[in-house]
Order: structure tokens, then sequence, then C-alpha cells
């Protein structure tokens, strides 16, 4: 079986793709990667302007590394392995538990 597309390899295809850095966007589509990406990495963190987030159709099982995405609205998972939806929260410094994003 082939090896799983990461993240940083889906938006490298991306900029290829669409000619925009990724740091800069305000959407980024990565719906259906061959091979699919399986993992949320950190290579997230990058996306700081990025306001909807398309990531279906591929096989993800775990929320993760949405932390740094402050700017993100829409976050499209439909069609993965999600088994929870824990990563979808962040703890403050304060020790409160707030929303990392807006459903």
């Amino acid at each position: 079986m082939a090896k799983a597309t990461t993240i940083k390899e889906a938006l490298s295809r991306w900029e290829e793709k669409t000619g925009q850095k990724p740091s800069d966007a305000k959407e980024i589509k990565l719906y259906a990667q061959i091979p699919p990406i399986e993992k949320m990495d950190a290579s997230l963190s990058t996306l700081g302007n990025c306001e909807k987030l398309s990531l279906s159709t591929n096989c993800i099982e775990k929320i993760a590394n949405l932390n740094g995405l402050k700017n993100l609205r829409i976050l499209s998972l439909g069609r993965n392995n999600i088994k929870n939806l824990n990563g979808l929260f962040a703890e403050t410094r304060e020790g409160r538990r707030s929303r990392a994003m807006k459903l």
C-alpha cells in the first residue's frame, strides 16, 4: 500500500497548483488526496491566515494541530475516519477550555 500523503506534501502540491503561498491563503482545499492524508500534522500551524480549510475525503482519524489556526472559521472533515471531537478544543493559559474554532 502507498505511503500516506502528509499535510506538508499536500500543501506543496496545492501551492504548485494555485500559485498561492499557503501561509497567505484564506481558503485551502486539501480534500481527496491520493494517497490520502492520515494525520493532521504540525504543518497546519503555518496556515495562520486560513479561514476555510477542507480536508474531507481522506483517512484522518484524529483532529489535531488546530491551535495555530486563529482565523479558522470553517473546517471540512467529512468522509474521514474521525473517532472523536477532542481536537476541536484547546486549553487556554488560564486552564479553561475554549473553542479552537467556530463550528
